[in-house]
C-alpha cells in the first residue's frame, strides 16, 4: 500500500506566503496613507497662503486692504487673472502701444492711479489730444474696487493700458522705466481720506511717503529723467487761519496724519529735486468732485443717503459756524494738471547725479468759491427731487478742517489756470452720471437729462 504525501511543509510555505504578502500590502497602505496625507497638507498650506494674500481679514473698514496685502493681490491678479505675465512680451507690446504719443511731440506719460478718479479723468484727456499714457494702479478695495474697474473698462476703450501693480513694487516700475523713457510721471496714486487716518495709519505712510520715495527713487535713476506733477493736498494748510489760502502761506501745522504724510511729501519733493535735479511740480487740490467720483466723498454719499431715505451727517464747527468747501469741478482739475504737465521744464540729472538747478513748483487748485455744506445739501434735493433727512451735529475732532479757500493767482499766472464750473452746474452732471450708472434714472428730476455728461 502506497504511503500518502507530506503536505504540511507546504501548506506551512503556502501559509508564510500569504502572510508575507498581507505584510507587505499592508506597509504599502500605510506609505501610500503617509503620502496621500503629506500631499493634502501640502495642498492646503498652499491653499491657505493663496487665501492670505489675495482675501486678508477685514479691518474695521471693510473697504481697506492694508497696504502690504496690496501689492501681493496685483502681482497674483496679474498673473493667475489676466493671463499676462509682467515682463513678458505681449505685456511689454501692451505697454509700450499704450505709451506712445500719437500726436508730434507728444509726452509719454507714466499716470499713477489711472484706475482712480482724477486719474482716469486726466488719463483720457492726454490720451485724446495724443499723448502716449499708460497706467498704474493697485486697485485696493479702500472703496469698492468695481468702481475703478468700470473705469478701467473705459481707459481700455481708449487703449489705455493700466500695470496692476503698487508704488512700493521696485522691481516693477525699473522694468517700466526700462521698457518705455516716459517724458513725464503724473503721480496721482495715494492713500486718501483724512478720516480713514486715525484707524489706519499705516497705509498712509506705505503709500503717501514710502510709495512716493520708491516712485522718485526710480526716476532719479531713470536715463532720460522725466518731469513729475503729483498730487499733493490741500490739507496741507492745516490750522493755517489766513483767507483765502495762498502757496505763500504756512503749512507746518496739519491737523490730520493724511495732511501731515502730503506736506512730507513736499519736503521729499525739494529734497530729490535738490540732490537729483528731478523737475517737481506739487498739485494742492481743493475737494474735487463730478462724475466718476469717489464714494468716500460728502457730495456722493450726500446723493446716495438721500436717495435711500437715510439720515445724513452735516458738521458745523466747534462755536456753531458752517462749515465750508472750496469745490472744485473734476473738468477744471483735470485743465490744471495738463496746464501744469505742459508748463514742466525738463529734469536736469541723468544716472542719478544732478547736472544743474531743476524746476520746483508748488500750485492750488480751487475754485476760488467756498460754498456751506448746507448749500451743497439743499442743490442735492433739488437735482434728485428729494427732501434729505438732515442731522446736523458738532464737527468730531477726527482731522477736517472747517473751511477751505483756494488763491489760484500763481497757477493762472504761469499756465492760465482758471475755473469755469460752478457748483450747481457741476453737481447736475454727477447727478446725471450717479443715475445712470447706479439705474435710478426714474427717481430723479427729468432736467438733469437734458445736460451732457462729463468727460
Amino acid at each position: 500500500m502506497a504511503t500518502p504525501a507530506d503536505t504540511s511543509k507546504t501548506v506551512k510555505l503556502e501559509r508564510y506566503n500569504s502572510y508575507l504578502r498581507k505584510l507587505n500590502s499592508t506597509k504599502l497602505l500605510n506609505a501610500s496613507s503617509k503620502l496621500l496625507f503629506r500631499v493634502t497638507l501640502l495642498i492646503a498650506l498652499v491653499l491657505i497662503l493663496f487665501f492670505t494674500i489675495n482675501y486678508p481679514p477685514l479691518s474695521d473698514n471693510p473697504h481697506h486692504v492694508p497696504p502690504h496685502h496690496q501689492h501681493h493681490h496685483s502681482f497674483l491678479s496679474t498673473t493667475l487673472f489676466s493671463g499676462i505675465s509682467p515682463g513678458g512680451a505681449t505685456w511689454e507690446k501692451q505697454v509700450r502701444h499704450s505709451s506712445t504719443p500719437r500726436r508730434p511731440n507728444g509726452f509719454s506719460i507714466l499716470v499713477t492711479g489711472a484706475a482712480g478718479f482724477i486719474g482716469s479723468h486726466c488719463s483720457l484727456a492726454l490720451k485724446k489730444r495724443g499723448d502716449g499714457v499708460l497706467g498704474l494702479d493697485n486697485f485696493n478695495n479702500y472703496y469698492d474696487p468695481s468702481l475703478k474697474r468700470a473705469r478701467q473698462n473705459l481707459l481700455t476703450k481708449h487703449q489705455i493700458f493700466i500695470v496692476e501693480s503698487d508704488l512700493n513694487d521696485a522691481p516693477l516700475l525699473t522694468k517700466l522705466f526700462d521698457v518705455v523713457p516716459f517724458t513725464h510721471v503724473l503721480h496721482l496714486a495715494a492713500q486718501a481720506g483724512v478720516r480713514y487716518a486715525m484707524q489706519n495709519p499705516q497705509s498712509y505712510v506705505s503709500s503717501n511717503i514710502a510709495g512716493f520715495v520708491n516712485l522718485l527713487e526710480v526716476a532719479k535713476a531713470a536715463n532720460p529723467q522725466p518731469s513729475i506733477v503729483w498730487a499733493s493736498s490741500s490739507s496741507v494748510y492745516g490750522l493755517n487761519t489766513e483767507n483765502p489760502f495762498s502757496e505763500r502761506d504756512r503749512t507746518d501745522q496739519p491737523a490730520s496724519l493724511y495732511a501731515a504724510t502730503k506736506k512730507a511729501g513736499e519736503e521729499i519733493a525739494h529734497t530729490y529735486n535738490h540732490i537729483y535735479g528731478l523737475a517737481l511740480t506739487g498739485l494742492r487740490f481743493f475737494t474735487v468732485y463730478g462724475p466718476w467720483g469717489r464714494p468716500d466723498m460728502a457730495y456722493f454719499f450726500f446723493t446716495k443717503d438721500i436717495l435711500q431715505g437715510k439720515s445724513i451727517d452735516i458738521y458745523k464747527t466747534q462755536d456753531q459756524k458752517e462749515v465750508a468747501r472750496d469745490f472744485t469741478y473734476i473738468d477744471d482739475v483735470v485743465k490744471g494738471c495738463l496746464g501744469a504737465l505742459d508748463t514742466a521744464e525738463k529734469s536736469t540729472g541723468s544716472g542719478g547725479k544732478k547736472k544743474g538747478p531743476a524746476q520746483l513748483r508748488v500750485y492750488n487748485l480751487g475754485n476760488t468759491s467756498p460754498v456751506p455744506v448746507m448749500r451743497l445739501v439743499s442743490i442735492l434735493e433739488g437735482l434728485l427731487n428729494t427732501k434729505a433727512k438732515k442731522h446736523v451735529i458738532t464737527m468730531p475732532r477726527n482731522g477736517d478742517v472747517p473751511f477751505t479757500h483756494a488763491n489760484v493767482t500763481l497757477a493762472y499766472k504761469d499756465f492760465g489756470y482758471k475755473p469755469t464750473t460752478d457748483l450747481t452746474t457741476g453737481l447736475r452732471k454727477f447727478v446725471k452720471w450717479y443715475v445712470n450708472y447706479f439705474g435710478i434714472q426714474p427717481m430723479v428730476k427729468k432736467e438733469t437729462q437734458h445736460t451732457d455728461e462729463s468727460g
